[in-house]
């Protein structure tokens, strides 16, 4: 079955429901999806890895954080985040700050340099999925844009599962 197909009434899976397939479906597109993104990250911005664009994203989206925040909100280690953020921080991209409310903790915060290279890199991104999704019925659009919000609203898709495990380079289990 191609990603165009859909599951039919009377296909089942290896369960023996046509459910069965259909998630059987969901599970390898979903991999092929996040294998696609590693790829494609480095090919359509170079100067940013997917974990350096994903971290830059959130701290552009929250107005700043810690480095532990981030830590638990992917549920990475601690060591892992700090390698990215020091990363970051010798290429230009974020810097720390003192928090104002408890001297005793850093924010960090995207720089000037880092507010631009994400921007282009959102931009080149957009730029990216409109071309793929330009034949696309509206209609099947906005279904699909409310499909994926629905799934990844689901309590268990938290940062830090599988799907952004694999998308921040890792592999499913």
């Amino acid at each position: 079955m191609t990603a165009a197909e859909t599951p039919d009434e009377t296909s089942a899976g290896p369960g023996g429901r046509p459910a069965d397939a259909a998630v059987e479906t969901i599970q390898r597109e979903m991999t092929v999806f996040a294998r696609r993104a590693r790829a494609s990250a480095g090919r359509m911005h170079p100067e940013l890895s997917l974990v350096s664009y994903t971290l830059l994203g959130h701290l552009e989206e929250r107005d700043g954080c810690r480095a532990t925040d981030l830590a638990a909100h992917y549920a990475l280690d601690k060591s892992t985040v700090s390698r990215q953020v020091s990363a970051l921080e010798r290429a230009g991209l974020i810097e720390r700050r003192v928090d104002p409310d408890d001297h005793r903790v850093q924010v960090l915060h995207l720089t000037e340099s880092g507010r631009h290279a994400l921007d282009r890199v959102t931009e080149r991104r957009r730029t990216a999925f409109r071309e793929r999704l330009a034949d696309w019925p509206e209609e099947d659009l906005t279904r699909f844009a409310a499909y994926l919000e629905r799934y990844n609203a689901w309590p268990d898709a938290a940062p830090g599962g599988d799907e952004d495990r694999a998308a921040a380079g890792g592999t499913y289990g």
